[in-house]
């Protein structure tokens, strides 16, 4: 047997674990080719087809083989600029949006290259952590509150500003629409938190990867519409056109952050050099105006719509808390309910109820305390998109309503680890 040599190791990487939502979705996928009917509510992945438009765009580009500049294809740069001035009121420059292989990636660099210390609400997605541990600092999860939909509140982020009074650079990642909730922010929400953000001098990293899927009733609002010169705004294909496999993602910074630009564009330089050429050709397509893609986002943002309140009626009537899904494709209920219950069978904080979930009743869902949130809670994220996408599209094409009946017709794995998580409680003693 060979000897294993003892390699020295990055101490803030060798703490790391493997992001929890892949590990679920590896774990998934592990027990379904053995042959187990899981039901998985684990990984949010949009489950549509991609757009024609954009797929076409790709095979027309695949003989594009040169590098292209660091901070991306300036027409598609250009694109993604006009795209945001025009839906969401920005005020973009095209000089200011650097294009890069998921917005995860940017994220992460943005992250290492601030100085400061880094607010999440808490629950927040689970990779913003690890990001800002593998730079050495500490996240700093600010509490909030399911009355709120766990939306942070102006006077919670400035509580928490005066904490860290003596820091002169402060950074919040906001994500809107939000995983895991599925809440959306209001104006006057994000108006509160703008003015903190402008008297503490704190950075914002908007995460709006999920801004197109916004099935409120209420306009979409960025806090870049009330605070430009302190946000960055960073989104991507992967969610609202489907693409989550292109690994194409931007950041847009403000004409006021030059030093932030010529740093970011210095990593990117000697990180990944740019993105693919024939992914960031077919991404241009992906922000030209496109009467059919604006069809596809809107009729799938309905979809995901009806199968976030579907859930949420049917969580609601199992006795779990759970506040109302207004965007994105997630759900945060809490078991607070049934904690004695749970307890008598040896459950009594998150991880303990998703590993028992899964293994007795095939339900693939995550534990809130992944997503900086207290494991004795009891709370789950739950993705509400395991059903086959491009069948459910066909079928809503058709429709005359998508509401709670089509998904019960169409989404028949919703509606079964619905039953199994109903069967569950209702044999708790």
């Amino acid at each position: 047997m060979k000897k294993t040599s003892q390699i020295l190791i990055n101490k803030d990487i060798q703490q790391l674990k493997e992001s929890a939502t892949l590990a679920i979705n590896l774990q998934a996928k592990a027990l379904s080719r053995s042959g187990k009917d899981v039901v998985h509510l684990g990984f949010g992945q949009s489950p549509f087809p991609v757009p024609q438009s954009i797929q076409e765009a790709l095979g027309k580009n695949a003989h594009q083989k040169d590098y292209l500049p660091t901070r991306g294809l300036p027409d598609l740069c250009s694109k993604i600029a006009a795209y945001h001035n025009q839906h969401f009121k920005y005020s973009v420059k095209e000089d200011f949006v650097l294009v890069g292989p998921g917005s995860k990636e940017l994220i992460f660099q943005l992250l290492y290259l601030l100085e400061g210390p880094v607010f999440v609400p808490a629950p927040s997605w689970v990779s913003y952590g690890p990001q800002v541990n593998i730079r050495g600092k500490k996240i700093v999860p600010v509490q909030t509150k399911r009355e709120q939909s766990y939306k942070i509140q102006a006077s919670e982020l400035k509580e928490a500003c005066e904490k860290l009074s003596n820091e002169p650079q402060k950074i919040l990642v906001l994500n809107n629409p939000t995983n895991p909730t599925g809440a959306v922010y209001t104006q006057e929400e994000i108006e509160s938190l703008a003015k903190v953000c402008r008297e503490y001098h704190v950075i914002v990293i908007s995460d709006e990867i999920y801004s197109l899927v916004n099935f409120s009733d209420r306009s979409y609002f960025g806090i870049q519409q009330f605070y430009p010169e302190g946000t960055i705004v960073t989104s991507g294909i992967s969610k609202a056109q489907a693409a989550g496999g292109y690994r194409l993602g931007f950041c847009i910074l403000p004409e006021t952050m030059i030093d932030v630009r010529s740093a970011l564009s210095a990593m990117i330089s000697e990180t990944y050099s740019a993105v693919s050429s024939p992914i960031q050709y077919a991404a241009a397509a992906a922000y030209e105006s496109n009467k059919d893609l604006d069809d596809f986002i809107s009729l799938t943002t309905k979809i995901h719509g009806a199968a976030g309140n579907y859930l949420h009626k049917r969580f609601v009537n199992m006795g779990l808390n759970c506040p109302a899904p207004e965007g994105a494709f997630y759900l945060f209920p809490d078991f607070q309910n049934f904690k004695e219950k749970l307890k008598a069978i040896g459950i009594e904080e998150d991880f303990e109820l998703s590993k028992y979930l899964l293994e007795k009743y095939l339900i693939a869902v995550l534990p809130g305390s992944d997503f900086y949130f207290s494991s004795k809670v009891l709370g789950v994220r739950v993705a509400s998109v395991d059903y086959n996408g491009e069948a459910v599209l066909e079928e809503a094409l058709k429709a005359d309503l998508i509401d709670d009946s089509f998904v019960a017709a169409n989404c028949t794995n919703l509606v079964k680890g619905c039953d199994r998580l109903a069967n569950f409680l209702a044999e708790l003693k």
